[in-house]
């Protein structure tokens, strides 16, 4: 009696192994919200979501593009996006509910990494040098409601330009890159990781240049907004530039869904930061992500998942 109730547990627990191994753990689907195209998120968001579905057990990721910054964190508000590239000002504005997002504050956002200067190219056709050149022309200023928009108005308005005195146009990166060939506006405003893709497009058709900012420029919206840095658009970035431009820049961000378990999104930070070479070899601009500088510029709280896995690392 005692072997058959033996060889009977015997069985019970094969069959319980077969069963395990027939029904595989269930695998956590997120979306990465990335920009436009032409843009710098879109081929970098599209390299996350690759690196996490090989390497971060458990998840599959997919990357879809989007209006960027603004549209991405009122997305993750909305819980139609996981994770999302965007502005680290924009993330700040959306976390405590300022500018935009002033009354309907985005609670459920959480920081995963600073990533790379972002940084605001305004691009000209002949003619224009600085920012105080552009009054009175035709400027493609960025998509409604986009991180480029409110960036680009920051600026702007630093040097006494608004709707009133010039003509400011709500064109995207792709409409300023298509609109700047067919001269149909002076210059464009675009906020992302050199070189720019859009950018690019243009100068094989037409001679554009980046407009300086100058520094009593940055030192005004500096004071107002203290996450913006000056910085260089180098030599030779694009076609005919034979000196630098100084700019000023905000940093690139991921973020995600602060309702994501620990684990999950300890897995996918984890996955990213071991596999940047896959983000190199998508977009030169990926050699600033690393460890050391993922919390430069960080402006919301960090998911706890994340938090464990910079632990481990000595960075908290």
């Amino acid at each position: 009696m005692k072997k058959i109730r033996m060889m009977l547990v015997g069985v019970l627990v094969i069959s319980l192994v077969s069963l395990v191994m027939a029904c595989p753990a269930p695998v956590e689907k997120v979306t990465i919200y990335t920009g436009g195209t032409a843009g710098t998120y879109y081929p970098l968001g599209g390299a996350m979501a690759k690196i996490i579905t090989d390497y971060a057990p458990g998840v599959e990721a997919t990357a879809v593009t989007s209006g960027a910054s603004v549209t991405n964190a009122r997305k993750i508000g909305e819980k139609e996006a996981d994770i999302i590239l965007l502005q680290n000002d924009i993330a700040s504005y959306a976390y405590y509910g300022a500018e935009m997002f002033e009354g309907s504050p985005v609670e459920n956002i959480r920081g995963i990494a600073t990533l790379y200067p972002e940084l605001i190219q305004i691009i000209a056709l002949e003619g224009i040098n600085t920012v105080d050149d552009l009054k009175g022309k035709k400027v493609g200023i960025g998509a409604p409601g986009s991180g480029t928009a409110a960036c680009a108005l920051q600026i702007l308005n630093a040097a006494g330009i608004t709707r009133a005195n010039t003509d400011l146009r709500d064109l995207d990166f792709k409409e300023v890159s298509a609109a700047l060939k067919d001269k149909t506006i002076d210059a464009g405003v675009i906020v992302a990781g050199i070189p720019t893709a859009a950018v690019i497009d243009v100068s094989t058709v037409r001679e554009v240049m980046p407009v300086a900012v100058p520094d009593e420029i940055y030192e005004k919206i500096k004071s107002q907004y203290p996450f913006y840095v000056k910085t260089l658009i180098p030599a030779g970035t694009y076609k005919g530039m034979d000196k630098d431009v100084q700019t000023v820049a905000v940093m690139a961000m991921l973020a995600v869904r602060s309702d994501f378990t620990e684990d999950v999104v300890y897995e996918i930070t984890k996955a990213i930061f071991e596999h940047t070479d896959i983000l190199v070899a998508t977009h030169k601009r990926a050699v600033d992500i690393t460890l050391e500088t993922a919390l430069d510029g960080m402006s919301i709280p960090l998911h706890p998942g994340v938090e464990k896995y910079f632990k481990e690392k000595g960075l908290l």
